[in-house]
């Protein structure tokens, strides 16, 4: 992007920093300008960039099913609504192998995460520069694309899943089926101490666990992509070893995007089919 004017630790913490919105050093409140403002704004910062890519590639993901359900037809169906009905009927089988209580809510809430979570993960495969050079271009300091490489988003979606664990299991086993399942299992009423810390470590372990593994593997996904990025502004030229600089980055970055493609689809399929099992163990009464 701007490589002439930027070292690489600059150009790489450009990149990885989010558009954040908070109270500012100076006691205002704005847009942090640096990434030194940013980490001063503290906890209750709001990152920007997230917020909108994700609200918009949400209302994309809706937007499109339900127009496809507006005219859908029961003769010979157009290629969008075929890949719809594959999918609503993929993400069925999925829920059937992984969800044996019965439950209305689950199959959609399925479908839902999956494509968001893989709309998210889409943007990866954007060119590393494009988005963030026009909006700096416009005027806005920083941008990130891919809202799964921040934390935030991927720890709110758990944190949303472990609400629906919690609810469903105080629902279908009553609130003191649920305290005796985290203190009675799985060494009886003498061992309750050592039950509730093994099973409150479970149940914890949830949200962390699917947060954490979502954020990972596209964080790297993304650093791998901005490193890859970065040997096409050490090109020096018309020279021997430039142009095997920038032949090495062409080829480099369109074998690790078709790889990362199956990482993209992957990690949305994780994220869905351990929400549905997540669920079931909540619908049990024992697990």
């Amino acid at each position: 992007m701007s490589s002439e004017v930027e070292t690489s630790a600059e150009y790489i913490h450009h990149h990885l920093q989010n558009l954040t919105y908070g109270h500012l050093p100076d006691g205002t409140w704005g847009v942090a300008h640096t990434a030194e403002q940013a980490k001063a704004m503290g906890f209750w910062a709001l990152n920007l960039d997230t917020l909108i890519m994700s609200f918009l590639l949400g209302a994309i993901f809706l937007l499109m099913f339900r127009s496809v359900a507006k005219k859908a037809v029961a003769g010979t169906p157009n290629g969008l609504q075929n890949f719809c009905e594959w999918a609503v009927e993929f993400i069925d089988t999925s829920v059937r192998g992984s969800f044996s209580s019965k439950n209305n809510m689950v199959a959609p809430l399925a479908l839902t995460i999956f494509f968001w979570v893989f709309t998210m993960n889409l943007m990866d495969l954007l060119p590393i520069d494009y988005i963030p050079s026009l909006m700096t271009w416009a005027g806005v300091p920083f941008f990130k694309v891919v809202p799964s490489t921040d934390p935030n988003a991927t720890f709110g979606m758990a944190i949303g899943v472990f609400i629906l664990v919690l609810y469903y299991s105080v629902k279908m086993k009553g609130f003191g089926g649920f305290v005796g399942e985290l203190t009675l299992q799985p060494f009886g009423k003498w061992g309750m101490p050592v039950n509730f810390l093994l099973e409150g470590v479970n149940l914890i372990a949830k949200p962390i666990s699917l947060a954490l593994r979502l954020f990972g593997n596209m964080y790297a996904g993304e650093m791998i992509f901005i490193l890859i990025a970065l040997m096409g502004g050490a090109w020096a030229g018309f020279t021997m070893g430039g142009v095997t600089l920038y032949g090495s980055q062409i080829l480099l970055s369109l074998g690790w995007a078709i790889f990362h493609i199956l990482i993209v689809t992957l990690q949305a399929f994780i994220f869905m089919t351990l929400t549905v099992v997540y669920l079931d163990m909540a619908h049990q009464e024992h697990h």
